[in-house]
């Protein structure tokens, strides 16, 4: 009996899937690692009270050309109705009474503890800003701020 055409094509196709399969299992794996990318830290900075107690370490991180304001996890306020964290121009927002034109808003307060992180928008000058604050928007109320330091 003679093997047809058809069958020696499927057996050299077996053999030929055998051996790449065999040359692929010998070869070493290649793993890309990812490396996370480096922030660096220019501005920090620690709240104080002013309305409410406000406690906690903050700092401005550069990463990836995005500059964020993270609050580091040793913050703390209280609750309060409509909490923002904001820029102020100056070292020491006033207890209440802040001018629009005196603060950049950056978020809405995500929690009232603990680490957390805002971007802060490519067009705002640091430079005019001197301090980072929790602010009640509704009272118009500063519950803490800190100084930005180098």
């Amino acid at each position: 009996m003679k093997p047809s055409s058809l069958t020696l094509l499927g057996l050299a196709s077996i053999l030929t899937l055998s051996s790449q399969l065999t040359l692929s299992a010998m070869q070493p794996s290649q793993i890309v690692v990812a490396q996370a990318s480096p922030s660096s830290t220019l501005a920090s900075g620690s709240f104080v009270s002013s309305e409410q107690p406000t406690q906690g370490m903050f700092r401005i991180v550069m990463e990836n050309r995005q500059r964020y304001l993270e609050l580091g996890q040793t913050f703390k306020t209280n609750r309060g109705p409509d909490l923002y964290v904001i820029l102020y121009r100056t070292d020491a927002p006033p207890q209440s009474g802040l001018r629009t034109q005196d603060y950049i808003i950056l978020g809405r307060l995500q929690k009232l503890n603990g680490a957390q992180r805002y971007a802060i928008p490519a067009n705002v000058n640091l430079a005019n800003y001197r301090a980072a604050a929790i602010w009640c928007r509704r009272f118009n109320a500063t519950f803490g701020y800190g100084k930005l330091g180098s």
